[in-house]
């Protein structure tokens, strides 16, 4: 397994998606606004509308303008990839770019992931896209990935097919079942905000892995639950079991695509035990390099 630095995983050219949308704007604004489950008057309020001409605008009777569109879609809280695609089915350009990371432009976004992931260090932290395609890691994850599938880390590695496939990291976690449906009620989540079909076939993907076989000590974890505040990752290692919580980090405010998928897990050890370990599995590889892990690129497994 190498680590080469950059992150490169991001794909897509430079500037504006233009693909061509296929279903009216009328029908977009329903679908979104039944997925958010609210009926025409309650977001004809919200937009400052009225629901005559809500109705109208769904059924085509008029036609919605570009500031329009705009209001309603930061109602129904819509993705800005999905708002193109609204701006698109009504005829006008669309509003939100998106580059790669390494685009010039996003220069100084670049340098603010790098920045938290390398400030996270001993502790793992991995940068991931809207598909949960891994951007990029700090050096604390590799050590985590002892006997994974080699195929599994094979660019490009989805995070969450890496923890749940039962050649993955699966078969180490030591509270399986409940990590999982905390994994599986997240990505749900995703979908229902997003509404996106490649995360849905993933959903599907995962829920058709067997389920790994039970640790004797489950029953044990599960019942130290964090007062039902979260749920951690405990996870068998050489070193012993290792006890994790995450956060998440987004950007905010956004006007790029690009930056309103890309997601920042950081992993704190959810007890002392976890800590102290991790803190000398890092003086270890220190001293066997020679050099701090601060001052080395960010890694994108590969």
């Amino acid at each position: 397994m190498s680590t080469p630095s950059v992150m490169n995983n991001l794909s897509g050219k430079s500037g504006l998606r233009t693909k061509r949308a296929t279903k009216p704007v009328g029908g977009l604004l329903r679908t979104w606004r039944e997925r958010r489950r609210l009926s025409q008057l309650e977001l004809a309020g919200a937009a400052d509308i009225s629901a005559r001409h809500m109705s109208f605008l769904e059924t085509g009777r008029s036609i919605p303008s570009r500031s329009m569109l705009l209001r309603l879609a930061e109602r129904l809280e819509i993705p800005l990839r999905e708002r193109n695609s609204l701006l698109l089915s009504a005829g006008y350009a669309p509003m939100y770019s998106e580059r790669r990371l390494d685009d010039p432009a996003l220069e100084q976004a670049h340098k603010a992931v790098q920045l938290v992931i390398e400030g996270h260090h001993p502790y793992p932290a991995l940068a991931i896209d809207r598909h949960w395609t891994l951007v990029a890691s700090n050096s604390a994850l590799a050590p985590l990935l002892s006997g994974v599938d080699p195929r599994l880390l094979e660019p490009p590695v989805n995070v969450l097919r890496l923890g749940l496939h039962p050649q993955g990291v699966a078969p180490r976690v030591v509270n399986y079942t409940q990590w999982r449906t905390n994994t599986l009620t997240r990505l749900r989540q995703q979908i229902a905000a997003t509404a996106d079909p490649i995360l849905v076939e993933l959903l599907a993907e995962l829920e058709s892995y067997p389920l790994a076989s039970t640790p004797e000590t489950e029953s044990k974890f599960d019942d130290a639950d964090f007062g039902g505040v979260m749920v951690p990752l405990r996870l068998r290692t050489d070193h012993g079991v290792l006890s994790f919580f995450s956060t998440t980090t987004v950007f905010g405010t956004p006007l790029d695509i690009t930056l309103s998928e890309l997601a920042i897990e950081s992993f704190f050890p959810a007890d002392p035990p976890t800590a102290e370990i991790l803190a000398r599995m890092a003086r270890k590889t220190e001293a066997a390099r020679g050099t701090s892990p601060h001052n080395e690129p960010v890694a994108a497994l590969a």
